[in-house]
């Protein structure tokens, strides 16, 4: 809850990688409170009991929207859904404006490798932004598994990376009411 918004108010990429890890870590906690409590929210030693009782209830809301949305054993809540639809639109806005053309050529410096990822996923249904958050999300789940990843992938990953940061800044700045003054 801290983490995340704090994330969301500095970097919506991060904020979004984050609850999906966060559902994950919900789903691999079988959407148990008690043990979310014991092995996570416990683990806090600098917060005191109202902080934990708010974290606490913040995983326990999102347990609820799990349970309400279906998403026990996979998906996305649709809140993240959400801004996953925010973040496409500000995308769209910004390719559609010549203002922005140096957003447009990091996009179309990117686009390749969102092409090749859908090929090998073989979902080309998924949003092209879906698909740049999947691949990040994917190398996260590799280094926390200490898997080896090739230079391809990571040179992939970073260009990825890049052109959602830039995504990301513009994102705040829109939020902040800033983006129109650039």
């Amino acid at each position: 809850m801290i983490t995340a918004s704090a994330k969301k108010r500095e970097n919506i990429a991060e904020y979004l990688l984050y609850m999906w890890q966060i559902e994950d870590i919900i789903r691999a906690y079988g959407l148990d409170i008690d043990k979310i409590q014991q092995n996570l929210i416990d683990q806090y030693r600098d917060i005191d009991d109202s902080q934990r009782k708010q974290i606490r209830g913040w995983y326990e809301s999102l347990i609820d929207m799990m349970r309400r949305e279906s998403k026990e054993k996979s998906g996305h809540l649709q809140l993240n859904i959400n801004t996953l639809d925010d973040l496409t639109r500000l995308h769209r806005r910004l390719l559609n404006d010549p203002k922005y053309a140096s957003y447009a050529a990091q996009y179309y410096n990117t686009l390749p490798l969102i092409v090749e990822l859908r090929a090998k996923a073989g979902d080309n249904k998924k949003d092209e932004l879906e698909t740049c958050f999947d691949a990040l999300y994917g190398m996260l789940m590799l280094r926390l598994q200490k898997k080896e990843v090739s230079e391809e992938t990571a040179a992939a990953t970073r260009q990825i990376s890049k052109f959602l940061a830039l995504l990301a800044s513009y994102y705040k700045k829109d939020y902040n009411n800033e983006l129109d003054a650039d």
